[in-house]
């Protein structure tokens, strides 16, 4: 896959993921083509360390998630969800023996941070692979691309973003048909049903990206902070709500009527309230 006209720099060395970081651009690459880039808990955990990275790197605006490849079959993979080798009896089981689903902690993360995170799809985005796309900003797919959920038919589901936002984004019939009847999805038939924004042949696939983040990046942060907690909101019940709010108290903090009330306070005065109007 070529690359964009842009410098990455390594950022951390993990063993399972690639992190780089260049022009308010972190990329974050699953690097287990072996394993059509499935994740064990290590993976998941050295995912959330770079997302929490970026989340706090105030020159990083846009985060690219994309899978290394292609495997020695020449197949491309974003990610083939968990890593069934590793899977037990509760869970996903890491080399200290307990059994995870910290994935859930990984969506979480990527839904709630301030920042666009867009999932870059070629090949095989399967399984808990498929939700990590869904539930990025915006998802730019490679023409070889191919969605699927596969829970019904290997034992497992995803009762959460993976079935509830899928329905929002095509439609409770149509994220049923994918659940119960388990079909892989073309990359166009995606485009088709708005589960992916933009389709493009897989050699592109990284510019196209960096193309979005670069236009991303000429835009209001706070503006695009307040709108991804607006549309979260609407799905994520409370911790939507909470969300919301957090964007509202940070900037009420940055007025100038904010300043006066804490001032006041902190010097033991009565604030001027007076001077700040009851807006209509």
């Amino acid at each position: 896959m070529s690359t964009a006209d842009i410098t990455w720099k390594p950022v951390k060395n993990y063993a399972d993921i690639l992190y780089h970081k260049a022009d308010g651009i972190a990329k974050i690459t699953i690097n287990r083509p072996e394993k059509r880039n499935a994740f064990r808990p290590q993976t998941v955990f050295e995912m959330y360390d770079a997302f929490a990275d970026a989340r706090e790197d105030q020159s990083i605006g846009v985060v690219l998630l994309t899978g290394a490849g292609p495997h020695t079959d020449g197949k491309y993979a974003f990610c083939a969800g968990g890593d069934q080798s590793v899977r037990g009896h509760a869970g996903y089981v890491g080399d200290d023996g307990v059994p995870r689903l910290n994935v859930l902690d990984l969506q979480k993360l990527i839904r709630s941070m301030p920042k666009v995170v867009i999932a870059l799809v070629a090949g095989y985005a399967v399984g808990g692979g498929h939700v990590l796309h869904l539930v990025c900003d915006l998802t730019i797919a490679a023409d070889n691309g191919v969605f699927s959920q596969v829970g019904p038919k290997m034992g497992s589901f995803d009762g959460g973003f993976g079935s509830s936002y899928l329905a929002r984004i095509v439609g409770q019939k149509k994220a049923r048909e994918i659940w119960y009847l388990c079909r892989q999805y073309t990359a166009a038939q995606a485009l088709d049903m708005g589960l992916v924004n933009a389709v493009v042949p897989v050699a592109q696939l990284e510019a196209e990206g960096v193309k979005w983040a670069r236009e991303i990046l000429t835009h209001s942060p706070l503006a695009i902070r307040c709108l991804k907690s607006a549309f979260n909101a609407d799905v994520d019940g409370q911790s939507g709500i909470q969300e919301l709010a957090g964007n509202a108290t940070l900037l009420y903090y940055m007025t100038d009527e904010a300043k006066e009330f804490h001032s006041a306070q902190r010097e033991k005065r009565k604030p001027d309230a007076r001077k700040f109007p009851w807006l209509p």
